[in-house]
């Protein structure tokens, strides 16, 4: 009886430990990765897909270069892809979904006076275009946001009366209202090349810039909706350099990658880049600088997932093409997957979203393995990526 009770316990504590030992190691995370679409004419996708209240994907393509024939499109989780809108407008960010059910975004190119403009698209894909940009003013939109005042913010990188950059208001019937100039102040401390915006649970704004501030390498800052700007923090190289975005999680901190910047070597001569954390009053912390082994160049904001973690990709790096990453909210790192295109996962993958499913869905913007004279690398792919 007692050899019994002692293999009986044993045998559990083996079982125990194997159980520690697959969960604990990121190596060993069963995952399935999936190529659900691929590419061919209307451009590369761009931006972070988006979950419609009808369960479905929503995104956009860029386009061919001076061709204005970038695409809006639907797919279902398990890859049924419908084009909704194509021609007319270079699409570079997302879509973003309205309290009404349709979906608003922005081109970086067509309209009237030919730099871009604000558009709404209802589901079944009839577009309207609320606003139309103008050189005199601002240009090159990126993506939006609505706050909670049901109105729409976003930035446009060029133009402005300082020629760096804006930060606007639209309704959502289509009256815009530029709330801040950027690189207002001396040597740009305020920033330039502005990206896009998120509302923080405080009402205020948050957002980044890619370069400008005190050391030049861009800044993350907070403004209110009416346009009063604080910068809360700039980066030094060291820190990072060029900082995506930010996002805050449920702890009330906000986190980030930077696109270069932290450590340097042969395959990232201007550093690999960072992820980061940062308080609301500014303090931030770097919680990992990438060595190209672990991925290069993360390109979009990293998103919260329901299990707590934060999720996000690389552009290179890895095995080459880029990767897939967890990161806790404490900076322990993890690469789920390595995207390999001799496999047709794609190349360059940018923003993940978690659907209500829990599966995780994002763009590649090259790769794949159709081949249009238009896309010598192809135009790139959606993929989803299940995660225990």
């Amino acid at each position: 009886m007692h050899c019994a009770i002692t293999y009986r316990f044993a045998a559990v504590r083996l079982l125990v430990f194997a159980v520690i030992w697959l969960c604990g190691s990121g190596s060993l995370l069963a995952q399935t990765f999936n190529t659900i679409h691929l590419f061919g004419g209307g451009g590369s996708p761009r931006g972070t897909l988006v979950e419609g209240t009808d369960g479905n994907l929503y995104g956009t393509t860029y386009g061919y270069g001076g061709r204005l024939n970038g695409m809006i499109f639907k797919i279902t989780p398990s890859g049924t892809f419908t084009a909704l809108h194509s021609g007319g407008g270079t699409f570079q960010a997302g879509l973003t979904l309205g309290t009404d059910g349709n979906f608003y975004g922005t081109s970086v190119a067509g309209g009237t006076y030919a730099h871009g403009y604000v558009f709404k698209i209802t589901p079944s894909g009839t577009l309207t275009v609320l606003y139309m940009f103008d050189a005199a003013a601002d240009y090159l939109p990126s993506g939006l946001v609505q706050a909670s005042d049901g109105n729409f913010y976003g930035t446009t990188i060029e133009g402005g009366s300082n020629g760096h950059g804006t930060a606007f208001r639209i309704t959502p019937s289509g009256t815009l209202t530029t709330i801040y100039n950027f690189c207002s102040q001396s040597n740009c401390a305020d920033g330039s090349g502005v990206f896009g915006l998120i509302q923080g649970t405080d009402g205020n704004l948050y957002g980044a810039t890619g370069a400008g501030g005190t050391f030049g390498y861009g800044t993350i800052y907070r403004m209110t909706t009416t346009g009063t700007l604080t910068t809360l923090h700039s980066f030094n190289s060291t820190d990072g350099a060029d900082p995506t975005g930010v996002v805050q999680a449920r702890d009330g901190n906000f986190y980030g990658t930077t696109n270069s910047g932290g450590l340097s070597n042969s395959n990232c001569n201007s550093g690999c880049g960072t992820v980061f954390k940062m308080t609301p009053t500014g303090a931030l912390i770097t919680l990992h600088l990438f060595n190209s082994t672990d991925g290069s160049q993360p390109a979009a904001i990293p998103i919260q997932a329901g299990d707590g973690n934060l999720y996000g990709t690389t552009a290179g790096g890895g095995i080459g093409s880029g990767t897939v990453f967890k990161i806790t909210p404490t900076g322990t790192l993890t690469t789920v997957y390595n995207l390999d295109p001799k496999n047709g996962d794609g190349a360059f993958p940018a923003g993940l979203v978690q659907h209500t499913n829990g599966t995780f869905y994002g763009p590649t913007i090259r790769g794949g393995k159709i081949v249009y004279h238009f896309c010598p690398a192809w135009c790139g792919t959606l993929f989803s990526l299940s995660v225990p």
